[in-house]
């Protein structure tokens, strides 16, 4: 009997043995834990924190009924995203898609953001719209970068998108002395606009080393159709149309279809692209804020 009940007590004791052991291994893994926030000196050592989130970048497209737009806009962010992990990007529209502006802007938490617009040049969007949306949204402190126009960036993706319809790269003298480019723009009844298109006309004409013409699919002129004949009677036959648009959309196509030779394809999703709107995300951030200059009332895009 002695014997059986000493049987009998052999797993309690074994039970409280490991009860022991899991106790000293916890409480010494909590004081390593501990040991390791104090220096040799005794002073508490301090843990590195996580980097803050930086300022959010809202990027300002204007909108089209044309679904391909939209597209080429949502894999535009998605290379913007892939070019910098960790920054919170959004989309915002001026209007004809979702998520519109002032609702994007409604929708983030209070802080910081940068909205820049994926728009070419100066005009009523970044002069009136964009800065209305923002005064919509008090809860942001938040700054509008300029458009992205002109730019080297975007002249690298002009030129890129005619060398892939069929612009060659290193013509001879025979052929620069006979070719042209048409920068087909939307236009815009804002005479900065126009500054801005033809200053983006001059820096792709110092890349190609042929003249390039601004031409504009509505609100101003010259028209596509114009300044075709115009490089014709320059002896200019062998001309092309380059699409100074950041998506397809019925401009570009109507502007595609006047080209007697090639048509480049629009911005798109080109990574210079995405490279330019941090770059201006970048440099709005680092510049000192000044104050929103009064605008005067513009009646049209």
């Amino acid at each position: 009997m002695t014997a059986s009940k000493h049987q009998r007590d052999e797993p309690t004791g074994t039970a409280h043995l490991d009860s022991t052991a899991q106790l000293m291994t916890r409480i010494t893994s909590q004081l390593g834990t501990q040991l390791s926030h104090v220096r040799l000196d005794g002073s508490r050592r301090t843990l590195p924190q996580a980097p803050p989130t930086p300022p959010a970048l809202v990027v300002v497209a204007h909108g089209s009924r044309d679904p391909r737009a939209l597209a080429t806009v949502h894999a535009l962010l998605d290379k913007v995203r892939e070019e910098r992990p960790g920054l919170p990007v959004h989309l915002g529209h001026i209007e004809l898609n979702e998520p519109l502006l002032t609702d994007t802007l409604a929708g983030l938490a209070p802080g910081r953001a940068v909205l820049t617009p994926l728009l070419l040049s100066r005009g009523y969007h970044v002069k009136q719209d964009i800065p209305g949306a923002l005064a919509t949204a008090p809860h942001l402190t938040a700054r509008v970068a300029p458009p992205l126009g002109p730019h080297p960036l975007l002249v690298e993706t002009l030129y890129a998108r005619l060398v892939e319809a069929g612009w060659d790269p290193r013509p001879d003298a025979r052929t620069r002395r006979t070719s042209g480019v048409v920068l087909a723009a939307a236009g815009s009844r804002d005479p900065d606009s126009a500054v801005d298109t033809a200053r983006t006309a001059a820096l792709l004409a110092n890349r190609l080393g042929v003249p390039v013409v601004p031409a504009y699919a509505s609100a101003a002129a010259p028209t596509v159709p114009a300044a075709l004949r115009a490089l014709a009677a320059r002896g200019r036959h062998r001309a092309a149309v380059a699409a100074y648009f950041t998506a397809p959309g019925r401009f570009a196509t109507q502007c595609a279809q006047a080209a007697p030779w090639i048509a480049a394809a629009p911005l798109g999703a080109h990574t210079a692209m995405a490279r330019l709107l941090l770059h201006r995300y970048d440099t709005t951030l680092a510049s000192p804020a000044r104050p929103a200059p009064v605008q005067r009332q513009l009646t049209s895009a």
